[in-house]
C-alpha cells in the first residue's frame, strides 16, 4: 500500500466522519490480486433488510487516487424489497451507470449465481446463467483502455444505505448475513472461457490471497472489520451487526438454499460450471483456487427452498461499493454462530458501542465539514495502525 493512498483517505475521513462514533460494523472480501478478460462467478444469497446493501463487484486496484480513472462493475441488492442493481462505473471523474432489473426471484431468500463476462469487445451482467445486461461501444472500450492491462479484483460487501441510495436501514434490523457458496474465475482465450481457478470457501479460515477490509462503508454509516467476515460449513459469511456484537451469531447458511442454472452455456460460454445449490463435485486434475483448493466444475446438489424477502420501497440508485485497500485476514467463526442449516443464534445488544471508524476510501463521501482536534488525533492512530499493517506485507 503507498502512502498517498492512505493519506488521501484519512483527508476524506477527516472531511466525512460523524462527530459520533460508528455504531454497526460492516463487512468486505476481496481478492489480493486482480484478473484481466474473463468470466467472473460467485454463488450468493444476498442480505435482507431495508437500508441493507449487499453486493459482488468487480474493482480497478488504484481507481480512487486523485487523477485515477475508474474502473468498477456491480451487483447490488437494495431496498426492503431486495431488488437488483447493475452498473458499469467508469470515468474520470467516475460517472453512474446503473439499471433496476425486476426478477422472479427471490435474491435473498436463496442463493443464485452472478456472472460478468468481461472481453475487449463487451461486459455482459449474467444471473443463474440469464443475461440481464450487455454493454458495447464506449463502455467496453472504457474499460479495455484502462483496466484491460491492470485487471478487475473480486469484491464482496454488505453495509449499511440510507434514503438516497439502498433504503431506510434501522440497526434494529441486525444482525443480518450475505452468504457466499463459491466464486471463481475463468480467463479469457482464443474467444473462449477457461476455468483458471476456483474458491469454495472449505477452510476454517481465509487463504493468504483473500483479504478484508478495514476502512469506513461509503455512506460512512459503519466501519469494515475482519470479525464479521467468516467461514461456516463451506460458505463465507459476511455479517453486518451492532459494534458490541460482531460476528456471525445468527448465521444460518445451509438453511436456505434454492437451486441455480449456473452460467454453462451464456454468452460466449467457453466452459463454466453448470451449478446448483450446494458445492461441486471436485473435478480431478482441475486448477486450483488462489488459496489452494481444488477447482471444481459441473453440476451440485440441490439446497432447499429459501424464504421471501421482506416488502417495501427500495430507495433510488446512484451509489456503490466501498474503494479497495489492503486488510488483515479473515477470522475463525465467533462466539454464538450457528451450524449450516441450524436455529439461529441470539444477539444481546443492538445498542451503539462507540466503537470509532477509519478512513473513508469510499467513492462517495457525504460531505459534513471539518472535524476538530480530536478527529486528527484519531487519525494519527489509524496512521500508525496502517503502517503496521504495511509493515507486515498487508
Amino acid at each position: 500500500m503507498n502512502w498517498y493512498r492512505v493519506m488521501a483517505g484519512c483527508f476524506l475521513a477527516a472531511m466525512t466522519l460523524p462527530r459520533a462514533a460508528h455504531a454497526v460494523s460492516s463487512a468486505e472480501l476481496y481478492t489480493a490480486k486482480s484478473y484481466s478478460y474473463g468470466r467472473f462467478e460467485a454463488r450468493v444469497r444476498f442480505a435482507a433488510g431495508d437500508g441493507v446493501v449487499s453486493s459482488f463487484f468487480l474493482w480497478k486496484e488504484g481507481s480512487e487516487q486523485a487523477g485515477a480513472f475508474w474502473n468498477e462493475l456491480d451487483f447490488e441488492k437494495v431496498g426492503a424489497e431486495c431488488r437488483l442493481e447493475t452498473n458499469p462505473l467508469y470515468g474520470n471523474p467516475a460517472v453512474v451507470h446503473a439499471q433496476r432489473h425486476t426478477l422472479a426471484l427471490d435474491l435473498c431468500g436463496a442463493f443464485h449465481t452472478y456472472a460478468y463476462e468481461w472481453t475487449p469487445e463487451a461486459i455482459a451482467w449474467l444471473v443463474d446463467g440469464m443475461e440481464i445486461r450487455r454493454e458495447t461501444g464506449a463502455t467496453a472500450q472504457a474499460f479495455a483502455d484502462n483496466a484491460g492491462a491492470k485487471g478487475l479484483s473480486v469484491h464482496i460487501n454488505l453495509w449499511p444505505g440510507d434514503a438516497s441510495f439502498g433504503g431506510n436501514f434501522s440497526p434494529s434490523i441486525l444482525p443480518v448475513h450475505e452468504y457466499v457458496d463459491w466464486v471463481q474465475y475463468s480467463s479469457y482465450e482464443n474467444g473462449a472461457f477457461k476455468l483458471a481457478w476456483r474458491e469454495d470457501f472449505m477452510g476454517s479460515a481465509l487463504a493468504t490471497d483473500w483479504l478484508t477490509g478495514n476502512w469506513a462503508s461509503p455512506k460512512n454509516l459503519s466501519t469494515n472489520v475482519a470479525e464479521n467476515v467468516n467461514l461456516l460449513g463451506g460458505y463465507a459469511v459476511l455479517s453486518l451487526t451492532t459494534d458490541d456484537a460482531r460476528g456471525p451469531a445468527g448465521a444460518t447458511p445451509g438453511g436456505a438454499g434454492g437451486t441455480d442454472a449456473g452460467t454453462a452455456g451464456s454468452s460466449n460460454a467457453g466452459g463454466g460450471a453448470a451449478g446448483s445449490g450446494g458445492n461441486a463435485a471436485t473435478e480431478a486434475g482441475a486448477p486450483t483456487t488462489p488459496g489452494g483448493s481444488a477447482s471444481s466444475a459441473g453440476a451440485s446438489s440441490a439446497g432447499s427452498a429459501g424464504s421471501a424477502p421482506s416488502g417495501g420501497a427500495s430507495a433510488s440508485a446512484g451509489a456503490g461499493n466501498s474503494s479497495a485497500a489492503a486488510g488483515s485476514g479473515g477470522s475463525l467463526a465467533g462466539p454464538g454462530a450457528s451450524p449450516p442449516g441450524g436455529g439461529a443464534g441470539t444477539n444481546t445488544a443492538n445498542q451503539p458501542s462507540g466503537s470509532s471508524g477509519g478512513c473513508n476510501l469510499s467513492r462517495r463521501p457525504a460531505h459534513q465539514g471539518w472535524l476538530g482536534g480530536l478527529a486528527l488525533v484519531a487519525l494519527a492512530g489509524i496512521l500508525r495502525r496502517r503502517e503496521r499493517a504495511r509493515s507486515r506485507g498487508l
